[in-house]
């Protein structure tokens, strides 16, 4: 069955690099034939959410257009269109995208595609659910997390599951009620974390209002 979505391509320049990202046209798009988002409760109003372009997303790729990845295993939660993670891929870096939403590997790989590169590395996985095989990373990265009551509880379990001792953290926010709630449970398992607000550095390219967190395990503890 052919898709009836409506897609659009567009243009971003992060660190004088221009990158093609293809997204949703707009929030009208839905497209579940076999009900694989219905069987993951994901409704169709949240359904394209996964699609569109978002300023928290392209934050976190320009950071990771500068960041210094050099030998770095690196994870992405919730990667959406996964721009973070394919930038990574083009400089060379060793990334695994990771999403709940049963779209976002297709939209990953054509958004590999369009900009000339190997297809990013994907899992479809559950903050709910052990991910035993996928060990840990140096890097965890991840946008816009923070919209549901739980996802405090579990993001931060999830991602100490996965850090190692030496793990960077970097979360981008737009300033979600949660994300207080967030950083206490952090540094309740033993992070110690500096953020940086919209407000303080220029962030208006991408028109993001809102905060870059920075984890690391307090080495102290």
């Amino acid at each position: 069955m052919s898709s009836p979505l409506q897609t659009r391509i567009a243009s971003y320049t992060f660190n004088g690099i221009d990158y093609r990202i293809q997204s949703l046209l707009d929030r009208n798009q839905f497209f579940d034939p076999e009900g694989n988002a219905e069987a993951l409760d994901i409704s169709p109003s949240l359904w394209p959410l996964f699609g569109m372009i978002w300023p928290s997303g392209l934050m976190l790729a320009d950071i990771m257009s500068r960041e210094d990845i050099t030998g770095l295993n690196i994870l992405e939660l919730g990667c959406g269109l996964g721009i973070a993670s394919m930038i990574i891929n083009a400089r060379g870096g060793k990334v695994l995208a990771t999403d709940y939403h049963p779209n976002a590997e297709e939209f990953l790989e054509e958004n590999s595609r369009l900009n000339g590169l190997d297809d990013t590395p994907f899992l479809r996985c559950d903050w709910r659910a052990q991910q035993e095989n996928m060990g840990r990373f140096d890097l965890i990265i991840g946008s816009d997390l923070l919209y549901e009551p739980d996802h405090p509880e579990r993001l931060a379990l999830f991602i100490s599951q996965h850090a190692n001792e030496n793990t960077t953290i970097i979360i981008v926010d737009p300033k979600r009620k949660l994300q207080n709630k967030f950083r206490k449970r952090m540094e309740n398992l033993g992070y110690s974390v500096s953020s940086e607000q919209s407000n303080e550095k220029d962030f208006s390219a991408f028109g993001f209002k809102g905060v870059v967190f920075r984890f690391s395990k307090n080495q102290s503890q």
